[in-house]
């Protein structure tokens, strides 16, 4: 099991939101997005930010450092280690079947991740055949963008979508994540874009929309 950072904001939480750093950063890089983003009026939230595995990443001359997936090529149709992305996905698999657990339904837990770990998110919610409440896809994009139909499963696109991107991001390029959007909307997906003018990072008005849309799910159960 994954080495994780937890923040609970009522003494039961209700819903879990899984919260996926990006390259080189750990589980304490989004927790201080928590009272940014969480509402006087929300259920209980249990957040877990987990620690990827370090690992060498080619990019980086094979440097050590906190990675979901090795980088291997600076195509992004190709960058993505394979094995990486795999031993992720099963990684998350065992966080999700630890929060249910611990009492929570499927259909009470988030996933979320930030550009590496955003492209976890979006493989594990391919091949979801039980659905999560949704996913949230921040600064990323499809990891094995050539190969997402045939990862996909049956239920899957029954998870919605919130997916946010900077139209200056010098990390992955707008058009890279808009490929990505188009390909979870042709494969079914309902999918919620937003684009800030920003670079790779989070802003004050994506916090914002991405409450909005945490709100809508609370809502629904």
């Amino acid at each position: 099991m994954l080495e994780t950072v937890e923040q609970e904001t009522g003494a039961t939480p209700e819903w879990s939101v899984i919260w996926l750093h990006g390259l080189g950063a750990d589980g304490h890089d989004f927790a201080p997005i928590v009272p940014e983003l969480v509402r006087p009026h929300w259920p209980a939230i249990r957040f877990v930010f987990p620690n990827a595995p370090k690992r060498p990443v080619s990019v980086n001359n094979g440097m050590p450092m906190r990675a979901w997936y090795d980088i291997v090529s600076l195509d992004f149709r190709s960058r993505a280690d394979a094995a990486g992305v795999a031993e992720s996905v099963a990684q998350v698999e065992a966080l999700i079947a630890r929060e249910q657990a611990r009492g929570l339904p499927l259909e009470r837990i988030l996933l979320a991740g930030f550009s590496q770990g955003g492209a976890i998110t979006l493989s594990v919610g391919l091949q979801r055949r039980q659905p999560l409440a949704g996913l949230v896809a921040l600064s990323t994009y499809l990891p094995e963008v050539d190969a997402a139909a045939a990862q996909l499963v049956e239920g899957a696109t029954a998870q919605p979508v919130f997916m946010a991107h900077g139209s200056g991001d010098p990390v992955i390029p707008l058009q890279v994540a808009e490929h990505s959007l188009q390909v979870l909307k042709g494969l079914g997906f309902a999918v919620e874009w937003h684009r800030y003018p920003m670079a790779h990072q989070v802003c004050a008005e994506e916090i914002q929309a991405l409450g909005d849309w945490l709100q809508a799910r609370f809502a629904q159960r």
